[in-house]
């Protein structure tokens, strides 16, 4: 008998999100002797995502352990929640399972998070969930106390009726709110949230030649490149996606948006071009390692993306800069020039944005062809720097610290271009000079210091006739820099972040020169300078959260609060992406701080 004719359609999406939440910290895996096959092979062929859970131990104690629970626990959000009348119930209901399960909830979770989980996405908002328990009782215990739940809920209100269930074959279907359909199979408990999907689950188990998502052709690469030693690992079918409204929007700005166009040139067309995804995710300590294939590529070398990817056998990104109190660093490997000769094929529609960029690098260069005079000069290795600044006592603190920011190029001849750029560079200040005094206000200031055996230009801001140097304008956040040290070429928002620059690429050793062959793109980020850095305007980011969300002070407090110890829980993140003449791979490696 089909679920879909006898299990009413009601919704009670509390009593389903339980049923949720008892499946989400399961997995799969089987005891020896059971002769059930691996869950996927109950997952329809056309799902469009799966997410396999497989080695549940490590990350369970990365997740529940005591250094992760007393960080939760020390959240001020946290300890006011405590005290509020739902989330009491909620600890009561967890203190309940406890006593009616005889066990503590992390003892309890392991055991039934110890065999896995295979959740999956199907066409028409079909979702579906495999759960394997260690421990068959515990799971019909707990799964005995959610349906003593659900009858009562359903009495009180008048609709007994909705807790339900349906033989079919040997399996007992239940559905607790006439929406969600369920069944337990031995330690599996199966779930979907539409009575269809667990028929399709059932179907495939009673017919093991039916084709399932174990024998689709993509989702066996997929699962080969996340390898054989993933903890969790998943699939995804990009093609549906692509038609999804915002991530088409997100996937077009590349079309619209130079910059975007720059930054992220190479993955947006390995995406489109991809018959699937893959990710493999790995625990070992404090430390989560996300490995993201796909099938596809931009390699081609005629193509407009090919100015993102190595042309030769070791070339690629060079390694990110270090300087002192660094929030971020980016290094990509681009060819501005072969960037900007493509430019009418990759923006056909010419852009108000690319045309006032035109107009003004005209000026600044003083009419030079854009593509074969300037970008021409500049190499394919660049780097991004983003640190958090110190402030000189002397000119005092802007009431908004903002972070300094600096670009780093390499120079084909040096000699040539450097005087070029100085007198573009200082074009560009005269120009701010010049807006800012028909507004009558103070314009910035040209001096040429020395750091090392580099002398380069700055500018900045007098502060002689500020008042309260405590709470300075925002404007003395900018101290514009130009440096040329050796053959690299330095942009930076601060005079501080170019002498640390200049120190740091003159102390570069061999090994940091050297590109990361293959790699077109490096990201890192520093979780404890982040949060430094939003801790010291915790009072700003309040107030804005204020007026753009409409919350209370208190909310908002809460909200930044719990950011800035999310930031806080991170050490590192290190992003790389790279590719091959078949594949496209990012490396995602995440270095957690539990203290």
């Amino acid at each position: 008998m089909s679920c879909s004719k006898t299990i009413p359609r009601r919704t009670r999406p509390d009593t389903f999100a339980l049923i949720l939440l008892l499946g989400a910290f399961s997995l799969e895996s089987f005891a020896v002797g059971e002769a059930r096959p691996a869950a996927v092979h109950w997952i329809p062929e056309d799902a469009v995502v799966s997410l396999e859970v497989r080695q549940p131990e490590a990350l369970l104690r990365l997740l529940t352990g005591e250094k992760a629970t007393a960080a939760v626990a020390a959240l001020p959000a946290y300890q006011r929640r405590v005290s509020e009348p739902k989330f009491k119930e909620f600890l009561n209901l967890i203190h309940f399972l406890e006593l009616t399960l005889e066990t503590d909830w992390r003892n309890g979770l392991a055991k039934l998070a110890g065999g896995g989980i295979t959740l999956a996405i199907c066409p028409e908002d079909t979702l579906l969930l495999i759960v394997e328990s260690e421990d068959q009782q515990m799971l019909e215990e707990l799964h005995s106390v959610f349906l003593n739940i659900a009858r009562s809920e359903a009495e009180k209100e008048g609709q007994a009726g909705r807790v339900a269930s349906t033989p079919y074959g040997d399996i007992t279907a239940w559905t607790f709110d006439g929406k969600e359909a369920h069944a337990i199979i031995g330690k599996r408990l199966v779930l979907s949230n539409r009575p269809e999907g667990l028929k399709a689950m059932l179907e495939l188990r009673a017919d093991s030649e039916r084709a399932s998502l174990a024998s689709n052709r993509a989702y066996r690469a997929a699962k080969h490149a996340a390898g054989s030693d993933s903890a969790v690992r998943a699939f995804i079918n990009p093609e549906p996606l692509l038609h999804v409204p915002d991530i088409a929007g997100l996937l077009d700005q590349q079309r619209v948006n130079p910059l975007a166009a720059l930054v992220f040139a190479g993955i947006v067309e390995a995406i489109r071009s991809s018959d699937w995804v893959s990710l493999g995710l790995n625990a070992a300590g404090e430390s989560l390692t996300l490995r993201v294939s796909l099938d596809g590529t931009a390699s081609d070398e005629t193509g407009p993306a090919a100015f993102a990817l190595p042309g030769e056998p070791g070339e690629g990104a060079l390694r990110n800069l270090r300087v002192p109190r660094r929030i971020a660093g980016m290094s990509l490997y681009r060819d501005l020039h072969g960037f900007y000769a493509a430019k009418d094929e990759l923006f056909p529609e010419r852009t108000s944005g690319l045309i006032f960029f035109e107009n003004m690098m005209g000026i600044f260069f003083s009419g030079r062809d854009l593509t074969e005079e300037v970008m021409a000069q500049t190499r394919p290795e660049i780097r991004l720097v983003v640190a958090e600044q110190e402030y000189d006592p002397e000119v005092g603190v802007p009431q908004v610290e903002l972070p300094a920011f600096a670009a780093v190029f390499r120079l084909h001849n040096p000699q040539q271009f450097d005087a070029v750029v100085e007198e573009a560079w200082q074009k560009a200040v005269g120009l701010v000079n010049f807006t800012r005094g028909q507004q009558a206000l103070p314009g910035l200031i040209i001096e040429r210091p020395v750091q090392g055996q580099t002398r380069f230009t700055m500018a900045y801001f007098s502060s002689l006739e500020v008042q309260d140097r405590a709470k300075l304008e925002q404007r003395f956040n900018f101290r514009p820099a130009l440096a040329m040290p050796h053959d690299y070429l330095i942009l930076s928002s601060t005079d501080g972040l170019a002498r640390d620059l200049i120190d740091a690429l003159t102390g570069e050793t061999e090994p940091a020169v050297k590109p990361l062959a293959g790699t077109h793109s490096l990201v890192e980020i520093d979780g404890g300078q982040f949060a430094s850095i939003l801790q010291a305007n915790r009072a700003t980011l309040v107030r804005g959260d204020m007026v753009k969300k409409g919350r209370t002070q208190e909310q908002a407090e809460d909200a930044i609060d719990m950011l800035v110890s999310l930031v806080q829980s991170v050490k590192q993140v290190k992003l790389s992406i790279s590719t091959d003449q078949s594949l496209t791979q990012a490396l995602l490696e995440l270095k957690l701080n539990l203290q």
